[in-house]
C-alpha cells in the first residue's frame, strides 16, 4: 500500500514537472523570432476562424505551427477579433506580435501614384496594370464604373485628384477610385470656397474644367496663376479660348504628336477654336495648384501668352503686343 502511494505521488510530480516545462517552452516560443529570411505575404480570408487562419498562415509559408498558434489566440481571448485582409510578415516578428498584427488589422499597404495632368485613360491604365490591386472593373466601359463611383457624372475626366494613395494590398480597384474621386471633391469644394469676387464660373465643374485647361497648359509651376488670368480674361469677354490641349484631347487616339492648321478648324466638342466658352468636360486630371489658380487667377489685364522656348511664357495685354512677341520667340 505504502508502494502504491509513492508510486502515486511519483507520477503526479511527474505530470507537474511536464506541465512546467511545457508551459517554459510555449512561453519561450510565443516570444522567440520566427524563423523567415525575407518578409511574407499572407491573406486572412474573411469569416476565418482562428483554426482556419492558423492554416492559412502555414499555407503561405508562415513557419508557425498551427495548433500553437491557436492555443495562443485563445489563451489570450483573441481568437474571436481576428481582421481579414492581407498581411506582411517581417524578419523578426515572434508569434505573439504576429497575431497582434492580425488582431489590430495592421494590413500590408502598396501604393499607386496618380501624376497631375494625366488623362483618366492614364490613371485607369495604372490601376489595372498594378499587381496589387483587386481588379473588379476589369471590363467594365468608363460609362458603367462611373455608376459604382460617381453616379452623377457622365465623363470621368478630371473627377480624381492626382496623388500617391496607400491601400490594403489586394483592395478593390473601385476603392482606389472612390478614395481619388472623394479627394478631388474635398479639394474642388475647398477651393471654390475660397474662390475670388466674379470670376465666370456657374458651378464648381466649370471651374475643374479651367483647371484640367491650366494644368495642361502650364511649363512653369509659377506661371498657373498668370494662365488662369488669361482664360478667365477671355471668358468674361467673350473671346475663344483658343487652347491647343482641348483641340488634342478632342483628336483622342486621332492625335499624333503635332497638331497641325486643319486639326485647329475641325470641329469638336472640345475644339477652342471652333466653340466659345469652356469644353464639355475636362481635359486632365489637375492638381491642387492648378484649382487654386483657376479660383484665384492673378489679377491682370492680359489676354495672350506664348511660349518663349525655355519652359516659361510671354504675357500680353492685347494682339499688337501678342503677334510682337510670337515673332521674337516663335519665328
Amino acid at each position: 500500500m505504502a508502494s502504491l502511494k509513492k508510486f502515486f505521488v511519483f507520477c503526479t510530480l511527474l505530470l507537474i514537472l511536464l506541465a512546467g516545462g511545457g508551459t517554459w517552452a510555449f512561453m519561450r516560443w510565443i516570444d522567440t523570432p520566427l524563423d523567415v529570411g525575407k518578409s511574407i505575404d499572407f491573406t486572412i480570408k474573411p469569416g476565418s476562424n482562428i483554426r482556419s487562419a492558423s492554416r492559412q498562415l502555414v499555407d503561405a509559408g508562415v513557419p508557425v505551427h498551427p495548433y500553437l498558434f491557436e492555443a495562443l489566440a485563445r489563451i489570450t481571448g483573441k481568437a474571436g477579433s481576428l481582421k481579414a485582409g492581407s498581411f506582411e510578415l517581417q524578419t523578426q516578428e515572434t508569434p505573439q506580435q504576429l497575431l497582434k498584427k492580425i488582431v489590430e488589422g495592421k494590413f500590408s499597404l502598396t501604393s499607386l501614384s496618380v501624376i497631375e495632368g494625366w488623362s483618366f485613360k492614364q490613371m485607369r491604365n495604372a490601376i489595372d496594370a498594378h499587381p496589387s490591386i483587386k481588379h473588379d472593373t476589369t471590363g467594365l466601359s468608363d460609362r458603367d464604373l462611373l455608376v459604382k463611383i460617381a453616379s452623377k457624372y457622365t465623363h470621368p475626366e478630371g473627377l480624381f485628384y492626382p496623388d500617391t494613395y496607400l491601400f490594403a494590398k489586394n483592395s478593390s480597384d473601385i476603392q482606389v477610385f472612390q478614395q481619388a474621386h472623394q479627394a478631388m471633391l474635398n479639394h474642388l469644394d475647398a477651393a471654390w470656397k475660397n474662390r475670388a469676387q466674379n470670376l465666370p464660373y456657374k458651378e464648381p465643374y466649370q471651374a475643374l474644367i479651367m483647371a484640367s485647361i491650366i494644368e495642361k497648359e502650364t511649363g512653369q509651376a509659377s506661371e498657373r496663376g498668370m494662365i488662369a488670368s488669361v482664360f478667365v480674361n477671355r471668358l468674361r469677354t467673350g473671346m475663344l479660348l483658343q487652347t491647343d490641349p482641348t483641340v488634342i484631347y478632342g483628336m483622342g487616339d486621332k492625335f499624333q504628336g503635332n497638331i497641325r492648321k486643319r486639326d485647329l478648324t475641325t470641329d469638336t466638342p472640345y475644339n477652342t477654336y471652333t466653340r466659345a466658352g469652356l469644353p464639355p468636360t475636362p481635359i486632365a486630371l489637375p492638381g491642387l495648384d492648378a484649382l487654386k489658380a483657376a479660383l484665384n487667377p492673378e489679377p491682370s489685364n492680359a489676354y495672350y501668352f506664348v511660349a518663349r522656348g525655355n519652359g516659361t511664357s510671354q504675357f500680353s495685354d492685347n494682339l499688337s503686343e501678342h503677334n510682337k512677341a510670337v515673332n521674337k520667340y516663335q519665328r
